[in-house]
Formats: structure tokens, C-alpha cells, sequence
């Protein structure tokens, strides 16, 4: 190898090590360009304060957004002036505006929903034209003793535990468990779920559920 060459091959490494921190400061620069906001926080009830379950957060005309957990906690990417919306069943919508002020690449917030549903007093219908009527009715009232042991019966605590078993899911435990199986696939998006086949702890709770005859087929 000739001298020449050797002597173009340093100024080569020479230049391109002076060049590597500019090239990184470059880089750096333009990251901060983006100025992408980590935003999690949490959603509550804005009467009682508890979490909010299933929460949506969607970034207005974006399309994209994210559930909060079964705990009420979001946290997903934002950009300043990004408008948030917050959807939940039975509340009603809330907006929330990234301020362009933020100095820091990380914030927290909490969203408070109020309530959409009216609540109606109960209303007692009695087939008899007056309370009063119905009072003398029942407290008049014979009833047999069969009926009696009947009724004790269907109050025991035994029996109110087999009816519970056999009630199918009422509209808030199938919505709470569709959520669940949405947020779980939000969640795994992109990989492969975890393999309960060689997980000790989940073979204990099926084992358990078996003796306790918690498992019925169809």
C-alpha cells in the first residue's frame, strides 16, 4: 500500500470522527423538533372521584387514541395543541387541549366526567287503589304454612348462592367484560398473548374452579 493511499485513507477517518457529533447533534435537534408529549393521567367519577374503567381518549381529527385500564390509567403520545376527547357510557363527554406551553416531554392530568343519566325516584305500583288498602290487605293477610316454609327456603343463604350461580350476566357485567376483551387486545396489538398452557398459577385457579364445580358445561 502506497503512502498516498494511506495518507487519504486518515483524512477520510479524520473527517467523518469530526463529523459524527454534528451528525448526532442533528439528530437530536430534530427530535426535539417533534416535541411529543407523554400524557397519562387518570379518569374519575367527578361526584365520587373513583376511576372511570374503559375510558375512551381520542385525539380530535387524528384518529387515534387510547382505553384507560380497568383502573381508570391512560397514557399514550400527544402533540401540543392536540384536542383530547373523553368517552364514556352513561357520562358525558369532556375535552381536554394540550397547551403548547409545556416544557417538559412528560404530563399528567386528571379527567373528571359527570354523570348523563337521570335517576328517577322508585315508583311502587300496588294492585289495590291505596296504600293504606294494601296495608290492611297484608297485615290481614293468611298465609299457609307450606307457602311459609317456601319462602324460607328460597331465603337461604345456600339456595340465594345456587340462584346467583345460574343468573346469566346482567347489560353492565357483559359490558364491563366486551371492554375487557378490547382492552386486552388494544393491549397485546402488534405481539403474540401470553401462553397460560405452562402457567402454574393458572393451572391452580382451573384446578380450584373444577372442585368447587364453578365449571358447567353447556
Amino acid at each position: 500500500m502506497s503512502f498516498n493511499t494511506i495518507c487519504v485513507k486518515l483524512l477520510i477517518s479524520c473527517a467523518f470522527s469530526l463529523a459524527l457529533p454534528t451528525l448526532a447533534h442533528s439528530q437530536v435537534n430534530l427530535i426535539a423538533k417533534k416535541n411529543v408529549i407523554q400524557f397519562s393521567g387518570i379518569a374519575v367519577d367527578a361526584d365520587s372521584l373513583t376511576p372511570l374503567p374503559y375510558v375512551a381518549i381520542i385525539i380530535r381529527n387524528k384518529e387515534r387514541g387510547v382505553y384507560s385500564n380497568e383502573n381508570g390509567y391512560y397514557s399514550f403520545v400527544v402533540e401540543p395543541n392536540d384536542t383530547l376527547d373523553f368517552y364514556a357510557l352513561g357520562y358525558h363527554r369532556a375535552g381536554f387541549i394540550i397547551s403548547d406551553t409545556i416544557s417538559t416531554n412528560h404530563y399528567t392530568h386528571v379527567q373528571a366526567l359527570r354523570i348523563d343519566t337521570i335517576l328517577l325516584q322508585v315508583a311502587v305500583i300496588y294492585p289495590w287503589p291505596s296504600k293504606e288498602q294494601f296495608k290492611n290487605a297484608f297485615l290481614n293477610s293468611d298465609i299457609p304454612g307450606d307457602n311459609l316454609e317456601r319462602a324460607r327456603y328460597n331465603l337461604a343463604q345456600a339456595q340465594m348462592i345456587r340462584v346467583a350461580q345460574s343468573v346469566a350476566m346482567d347489560a353492565g357485567m357483559i359490558y364491563r367484560s366486551s371492554m375487557q376483551q378490547q382492552t386486552n387486545k388494544n393491549y397485546y396489538a402488534g405481539q403474540k398473548p401470553p401462553n397460560n398452557l405452562l402457567n402454574p398459577i393458572a393451572w391452580a385457579q382451573f384446578l380450584k374452579a373444577i372442585r368447587n364445580g364453578e365449571l358447567k358445561g353447556n
